[in-house]
């Protein structure tokens, strides 16, 4: 236990110093992790072998990024991009396979031993890359798109390239193990795979287990998510549905090894399967903190296995062979650039973001041994190649940097974030946010809709509306809605202590938004106002408005006399709550406050001498326009 405990305490030390100074250094959180590795591992000798066990754990960053990655593509999207996952990414894992495949035939290797290389450098990192995309904003511009796209692509291939491996060991291979002792793979094998579904089964038997664990995953996204939320909703335990993210995270893992596809992948589909879902922004939000540890920890395992004993011994053949690979993939990322018309600033972005080899090399690359395709020298070799390569891409992305300073002919950010400008965030959607969600999208605006009450967001569902369940005042689950880039928030919670909380924040947050909150009463509207509401509106003041205005026409004023008489009540009562906020005091019941009281009287005076006159006026018109009648 206390070595356990040492340990944590050296990875989660070196995180905390090294991350922060690299992001101040405007180096990025992921050469900060890589280099906090580097230190505790090759230069320290902190840590040592436990590292390898550990980077299996830390893998399930990689696993709940991709479901994260799913929740934020809906089945309708991932269609509309197809063109681009076909097209770009597809052409990007085949032109750079197949010239990788031919460097290393040139350089002696078998063509078994070749595609397999091909395939673990075709793929890039897609931690580092989207890490690095989003802390620099960049996610949004066409180049960062385009890079979503053939990552994406690149991780959907990860299942067919898991499932060609083991065709191309032609033979059960020896090696020698640590011991001196003689292992064949089959061993390896059978050490791998303890714990398997498809071991001894045909290749039919294997392809429907395959197929049934897939088809598991996608019809229990579709019918058993919400059963199971709604239970878990009863135990009104907050903790209870980060449990449910972590379950489902693992056990869909879990599932996906026992039948010899990639976790990742696995859980990328069901993110996918769930991004329709009420629960999509509490998933989110419940996972993200996991996530970002993970990876970092990801990192920090990478850096501390990197081998510098086999980098000294051949220094210049390693960084040849590096810089080769990433100079053959930013060729092919070039060209295609050209070809798909990625212009200026973004196409530099896509060539040198997507240059290096990925985290899924470590998976294949360490399949490719089990399976005798690969050798351990080379697997060392490459292992080693991949690590450095992503040790380099955040070097790359500051070069990228530098470079777009001298390019005029750049992304457009106003263009790129045209489909964002729409966006009004409603929290809560009882009675009244319901008309103000159906009114917004009427008009043809798109809304993003949140509740804390499970029950009412799956009514909206039922009627065709779409909404999210969680709580609307959690920063986290407020920037997965999309805070950053919306427009107008409207806050219709019921909980008054809430809906000034979420205001105070959103204005803090987002000095620029236009703000719209409705109010139980007059106290509740100037604690609004002064948390920074732009527009406040009182439950119940615009339909008592409208009761009043038809009293008015039943006691025999037209219907343009009582219009005019609730126009002029209403612009009184927003000019008054204006007035009177400043004599408000908090925590201080109005009827205590005696300057507020003096200034209400007086308020209220003004409003029946004006309503008086105006009242004697309208009707010395009507008296007028009689008399001109009767003449």
């Amino acid at each position: 236990m206390e070595s356990f405990l040492f340990q944590a305490t050296i990875y989660l030390g070196a995180a905390v110093i090294a991350v922060p100074f690299a992001a101040r250094m405007g180096l990025g959180s992921v050469l900060g992790y890589l280099a906090a590795g580097i230190f505790i591992g090759p230069i320290t000798g902190l840590v040592g072998t436990e590292t390898q066990d550990l980077q299996h754990f830390a893998e399930f960053g990689v696993v709940m990024m991709l479901f994260l990655i799913g929740l934020e593509l809906e089945p309708r999207v991932l269609w509309n991009m197809r063109d681009r996952l076909i097209g770009l990414g597809g052409l990007q894992i085949t032109v750079t396979t197949t010239l990788i495949m031919g460097g290393a035939m040139a350089m002696g290797y078998a063509w078994n031993v070749a595609f397999a290389i091909g395939m673990i450098f075709a793929l890039s990192s897609t931690a580092i890359v989207l890490q690095t995309l989003s802390e620099k904003g960049l996610m949004q511009t066409n180049g960062g798109r385009s890079t979503f796209s053939v990552l994406l692509t690149q991780d959907i291939a990860v299942i067919p390239m898991l499932a060609i491996l083991p065709l191309l060991a032609i033979t059960a291979t020896a090696t020698i193990a640590p011991d001196g002792s003689l292992v064949r793979t089959a061993d390896h094998e059978d050490a791998h795979h303890a714990m398997s579904l498809v071991d001894g089964l045909p290749g039919w038997g294997v392809t429907l287990v395959t197929l049934g664990a897939v088809a598991a995953v996608i019809l229990t996204g579709i019918f058993l998510t919400r059963p199971v939320f709604r239970y878990i909703h009863h135990a009104r335990l907050r903790e209870m549905y980060t449990a449910l993210a972590l379950l489902m995270v693992v056990s869909i893992a879990v599932l996906m090894s026992l039948v010899g596809l990639s976790p990742a992948l696995g859980t990328f589909l069901a993110g996918v399967v769930l991004a329709n879902s009420e629960f999509r922004h509490e998933l989110e939000s419940d996972l993200e903190p996991f996530k970002g540890l993970l990876l970092g920890l990801f990192f920090i395992t990478v850096g501390a296995g990197i081998d510098f004993g086999l980098f000294f011994r051949e220094p210049v053949f390693i960084l040849s062979l590096t810089v080769g690979v990433m100079l053959i993939k930013g060729i092919v990322l070039y060209g295609l650039s050209v070809l798909f018309k990625i212009k200026g600033k973004d196409r530099w972005l896509f060539a040198l973001g997507l240059a290096q080899a990925g985290e899924f090399g470590f998976i294949l690359i360490s399949f490719s041994g089990q399976q005798g395709v690969l050798s351990p020298g080379l697997s060392s070799q490459l292992l080693l190649i991949v690590a450095l390569s992503m040790l380099i891409t955040p070097l790359l992305f500051i070069i990228y940097e530098i470079a777009s300073r001298r390019i005029t002919d750049g992304h457009d950010m106003a263009d790129d974030d045209v489909d964002e400008q729409g966006t009004v965030i409603i929290a809560g959607i009882g009675r009244f946010g319901q008309i103000v969600n159906r009114l917004v999208q009427s008009a043809g605006f798109s809304t993003v809709v949140i509740d804390n009450d499970l029950s009412t967001v799956q009514m909206m569902r039922t009627f065709g509306f779409k909404g999210y369940f969680g709580d609307p005042t959690r920063p986290d689950l407020l920037k997965a809605a999309g805070l950053d880039d919306a427009r107008v928030l409207v806050v219709a919670i019921d909980d008054k202590k809430m809906a000034n909380t979420l205001v105070t924040y959103a204005r803090k947050t987002r000095p620029d938004l236009h703000i719209i909150a409705r109010a139980r009463d007059r106290v509740h509207a100037y604690e609004l106002n002064a948390a920074g509401a732009n527009d406040i509106v009182r439950e119940l003041f615009d339909s008592s408005l409208r009761a009043g205005r038809y009293a008015l026409e039943n006691l025999g004023l037209s219907e343009f006399e009582a219009n005019e008489a609730e126009t002029f009540f209403y612009e009184h009562d927003r000019a008054a709550i204006r007035e009177l906020s400043a004599f408000w005091k908090p925590g201080v019941a109005l009827r205590d406050n005696a300057d507020y009281v003096a200034r209400a009287k007086e308020l209220n005076n003004d409003l029946e001498t004006a309503l008086a006159e105006k009242q004697q006026s309208g009707e010395e018109t009507r008296d007028a326009k009689k008399r001109r009648g009767g003449r």
